[in-house]
């Protein structure tokens, strides 16, 4: 059977922005046709804000915080008791007094089910502060230097690149790759998401996937993932294109 997983930021939604109306329908629709899952670093209530409830609750199993807190419509399945080391922390806390980009707007550390994500230019940036900062860090690769020197320091643990401004840790083997525990062999799978290099936060499942034998998309945006989608047959999408000709 063919299944199909989706990360949000980037694949879906804009960053940290909510999904195209246009698209939210389209999505709904191809729901139907295919079960759907969703897998994403932030935690329930954002990803709700970002699709919306309707998607949420027409996906099979919604993997939030990377799949330490999962659910399946307003049902709790599992959800990662872990919490940050002290001196993992002082480690992050450095690189934030180290770092030579001048804006820093709190919450810098966010606590998550099972993960936290790191920002060195904060959470509470308005979306402005968050496009300087994507395009610094274009320039300088600062979250790819952090994640990189932070692995090899806490070898347990596993920092990678997520969204556009954060870097995700969680322990090891509690990354997106886990959820790859409740799909079977038989099954056709088909990733779709925007970060899928070594040190991006996609990484991990789109590995377990082509272990599997299926199939992975790096995606540039919703756009690109509405493009790719509408290559597969859709029969509820056909039935209500037919059903509004009829109108």
């Amino acid at each position: 059977m063919k299944k199909f997983i989706f990360d949000i930021d980037g694949t879906l939604t804009p960053s940290r922005k909510q999904i195209d109306l246009g698209f939210e329908v389209f999505m709904i629709k191809f729901a139907c046709s295919y079960p759907v899952y969703l897998v994403t670093g932030s935690d329930r209530k954002k990803t709700i804000d970002q699709i919306g409830l309707d998607l949420y609750n027409r996906s099979k199993r919604v993997y939030n915080c990377a799949g330490n807190d999962i659910y399946e419509r307003d049902n709790l399945v599992y959800r990662n008791p872990w919490t940050l080391p002290d001196e993992a922390k002082r480690f992050l806390m450095d690189e934030l007094d180290y770092s030579q980009f001048p804006l820093k707007t709190g919450n810098h550390i966010e606590k998550r089910p099972g993960c936290i994500n790191f920002s060195i230019l904060g959470r509470n940036a308005l979306f402005e502060e968050r496009a300087i900062y994507k395009e610094w860090d274009e320039i300088h690769n600062e979250r790819i230097d952090i994640a990189y020197r932070f692995n090899l320091e806490f070898p347990e643990l596993f920092a990678f690149v997520g969204g556009e401004t954060g870097v995700d840790i969680s322990s090891k083997g509690s990354d997106k790759g886990q959820i790859i525990r409740d799909f079977s062999f038989d099954d056709e799978l088909h990733f779709f998401g925007d970060r899928m290099d070594e040190i991006g936060n996609d990484y991990p499942l789109a590995v377990q996937v082509k272990k599997r034998g299926g199939y992975t998309y790096q995606v540039k945006g919703w756009e690109d993932t509405r493009t790719r989608l509408e290559e597969f047959p859709t029969p509820c999408l056909l039935y209500t294109s037919d059903a509004a000709d009829d109108m």
